[in-house]
């Protein structure tokens, strides 16, 4: 049984929530709180295995609440409840590289449409499920994985959905400036909060990081993240090219889209690295590039908040070699 703590100072979404988790078998809610300090006093007693916080609440917000309640917990799992805004997707973002595992758009609370709701909040809520799996000590490498590995390589693509954001800043913000091959990344967000993660990124890295524009050319030492709501891919002098339609694409941005464009662009020469996520994209990607001679990792199950697309990617064929979180990040640093 899961159990579920709902913190937010709407009483009509708190209902919503009871409501709709209540009803889901193997889930049970625990307790809930209007506000920041009765949700730090209560949770620690509920001891739940996920908390849904709200962003913007009087007197401590979502943010300081998500700081303590992970200090208490850190393998606690907390979805966060947003609303559509420009400081609204700021402090998403900040919470999501905080150690947040997923966030729900508070605005569908409003539409009040029970079923399209509980479709969104349930999607999410089953796909991060209880505790987070604790991050393991440092795995051997695996055979063959070797800075020698990273010198043919002239392009880096990196793939994440569900727990990206913090697993993302984990490896960014520990690689020089001088790596010396372009990075991309694919983040699965709305629209709208693309930009104020690149921006984030880019504050805590020694790399540039910044949202990809139409034409912009991929360089050493920059990392460019694919904007929300617009596919990526690159030409083979590397410059990149924006779309907005793909028919056989079901996220937007796709990764899969984005490394076999890679993969056409530089063959045999693209590193792809798929992350935490839930579903299956990424993994055709990565089976196009390692066909291609290119060198694939999947992150591994035991730091993963959500081991769904590296496994699609293991279980296809698409994955060289799969490594924790902290392996990935000891690789990229050689």
């Amino acid at each position: 049984m899961v159990r579920v703590f709902v913190v937010d100072d709407s009483a009509f979404v708190r209902r919503a929530l009871a409501r709709i988790l209540g009803e889901q078998p193997g889930y049970q809610v625990v307790g809930e709180a209007a506000n920041g300090l009765d949700a730090l006093e209560r949770i620690p007693r509920a001891d739940p295995d996920l908390v849904t916080l709200d962003v913007a609440m009087p007197g401590l917000d979502g943010i300081q609440v998500l700081g303590g309640l992970l200090r208490w917990k850190p393998e606690l799992k907390v979805i966060m409840l947003s609303v559509h805004t420009r400081h609204g997707a700021a402090a998403t973002v900040e919470a999501l590289a905080a150690g947040a595992v997923e966030f729900i758009d508070k605005s569908a609370f409003n539409l009040m449409d029970l079923e399209t709701l509980r479709r969104e909040v349930l999607e999410k809520v089953l796909a991060c499920g209880g505790s987070a799996p604790a991050v393991r000590p440092r795995a051997p490498a695996a055979p063959g994985l070797s800075p020698d590995v990273a010198a043919r390589c002239e392009l880096c693509v990196i793939g994440a959905s569900t727990g990206g954001p913090a697993a993302l800043q984990r490896i960014l913000e520990r690689i020089p400036a001088t790596f010396p091959v372009p990075m991309l990344v694919v983040q699965h967000m709305p629209a709208g909060f693309t930009r104020p993660f690149a921006a984030r990124l880019d504050a805590l890295c020694r790399l540039d990081v910044g949202e990809a524009v139409e034409g912009e050319k991929l360089l050493p030492g920059r990392v460019r993240i694919a904007p929300a709501g617009r596919h990526l891919r690159v030409t083979t002098n590397l410059a990149v090219v924006l779309s907005e339609e793909a028919a056989d694409a079901k996220h937007v941005p796709s990764i899969d889209l984005a490394m076999k464009s890679a993969g056409r662009a530089r063959p045999g020469r693209v590193l792809g690295i798929l992350l935490t996520g839930m579903g299956e994209d990424g993994a055709e990607g990565m089976v196009a590039l390692r066909a291609g001679g290119g060198v694939t990792i999947a992150e591994s199950e035991e730091s993963c908040v959500v081991y769904g697309m590296p496994r699609a990617a293991w279980r296809s064929g698409g994955a060289v070699h799969v490594l924790p979180l902290p392996e990935i990040v000891a690789f990229l640093e050689r």
